[in-house]
């Protein structure tokens, strides 16, 4: 019987905050400070040893924070695992555990196979060195010779796209590019288990469809995945189970479907599907207030994620102050990588907009369904006079996930391409 990649049993990890030493202006009170620290230290040391059978006591410390308690759960090797939940639900502290970063509070962790991870950007590469020399640095650390690196080395330079500045100091690279060659060396290394972070989210659009493309190939290839996201699109076609975190706790281990109807149940979806100001914090012009915006699925529900079959509405509260020549209210849909997808105005047909008079409105933009793709999209909302002024600047003030649970196109196998999905009427006639 084969033995679990990955098993994780009761890990806790708990941080104190707040502690800052205090600078000291004179002599008495430097030597004072001498005298006293060794049995400050050892109050501060003894505090931070206090694991079991004194958790009522820790948990009234003010400023002592659980990252993660007690946690527990077994993967196969070949598993591909979307860890899911809120920020600050653990989900990044449980990856820097398992690579080694940093060391959990009580609990065991047991890998059994090379780990090769990608979390904040930069991690594992040293900036002194040149792209070149961190290769053979994360390869050697991970065991492997220098003739495994060089056998991998062209196919890393060339997924990662920096061939050009590969033998410049990693320091003097964007965001970017850093995530491009540390995504590749991760996933080219021959790991057996792979742990990937969100910051695949810096990379462009293409490089995350390959990245995307590249984790599915290394799961059929027999190695483990551990997979943390906020897009529910890709943890849903990447993987086959998930893990919610909640406040540091594992609330659900189950089919990535069940795991991720369950987050998405359990989201504050009248905050993140609705805002509302008062006259004071509203966007606003002297001549309209911004009061309110609203997203709307068919039922009535408020909500930021839909089947992608769903429609859904965008629904603007607003008020005019003074009368306003050629108003022009828009929406704009973009990708995360701020790419618009499309635009669409209040009203179309008028090119150079229209007068209104004082008072409330309430502007509805009815998105139909089949349209959008399996993705997430950020909904930009401005108002402007053209010829005139801008009101209220375009701004993020939504965000709305796309997801297709169904099974597709009997046809057409894969995710579709593209930022859009219309379905479109075919007619075909013979001739």
């Amino acid at each position: 019987m084969a033995k679990n990649a990955i098993i994780v049993e009761n890990l806790s990890k708990r941080y104190r905050i707040g502690f800052e030493k205090q600078g000291r202006d004179t002599l008495a009170e430097v030597v004072s400070d001498w005298i006293t620290s060794p049995i400050r230290n050892y109050r501060r040391l003894r505090n931070l040893t206090k694991f079991k059978g004194q958790e009522q006591e820790i948990q009234e410390v003010e400023d002592i924070i659980w990252a993660l308690r007690d946690v527990s759960f077994e993967i196969k090797p070949g598993e591909v695992i979307g860890v899911i939940g809120k920020n600050g639900a653990g989900k990044s502290t449980l990856l820097k555990i398992l690579s080694r970063i940093t060391y959990p509070t009580h609990g065991i962790v047991k890998l059994n196979g090379r780990v090769s991870s990608l979390l904040e950007v930069g991690t594992g590469f040293h900036p002194e060195l040149t792209g070149r020399d961190n290769i053979y640095l994360n390869g050697t650390i991970l065991g492997m010779t220098r003739a495994e690196i060089n056998r991998k080395f062209d196919e890393i330079v060339d997924f990662s796209g920096i061939s050009k500045f590969i033998d410049t100091p990693v320091k003097f690279y964007s965001s970017g590019m850093g995530v491009r060659l540390a995504f590749s060396v991760a996933a080219h290394l021959e790991p057996e288990i792979l742990l990937i972070d969100e910051v695949l989210s810096v990379g462009d659009a293409a490089f995350q469809k390959r990245s995307l493309g590249k984790m599915e190939e290394v799961s059929k290839e027999g190695r483990t995945v551990l997979f943390v996201s906020h897009n529910m699109g890709a943890v849903h076609s990447l993987c086959s189970r998930g893990l919610l975190l909640e406040s540091g706790t594992l609330t659900m281990d189950d089919n990535v479907d069940a795991v991720i109807n369950q987050y998405l149940s359990s989201k504050d979806i009248s905050s993140l599907g609705r805002l509302n100001w008062s006259e004071a914090d509203a966007p606003q012009d002297q001549e309209l207030i911004l009061f309110g915006i609203e997203m709307i699925s068919e039922d009535g529900e408020v909500k930021t994620t839909y089947q992608i079959d769903e429609g859904f509405e965008i629904r603007i509260h607003y008020q005019i102050v003074e009368e306003i020549k050629n108003l022009r209210l828009y929406l704009r849909f973009k990708t995360t990588m701020s790419e618009t997808v499309f635009a669409t105005y209040e009203d179309a047909q008028i090119q150079q907009g229209f007068n209104r008079k004082p008072g409330h409105y309430t502007a509805i933009a009815k998105i139909p369904p089949n349209i959008l793709n399996n993705m997430t999209y950020r909904i930009y909302i401005g108002f402007d006079s053209p010829g005139h002024k801008v009101l209220i600047p375009g701004k993020e003030y939504l965000e709305v996930d796309i997801i297709d649970t169904s099974d597709g196109y009997r046809y057409v196998p894969g995710a579709f391409d593209g930022p859009i999905r219309p379905v479109i009427d075919w007619q075909v006639d013979e001739s």
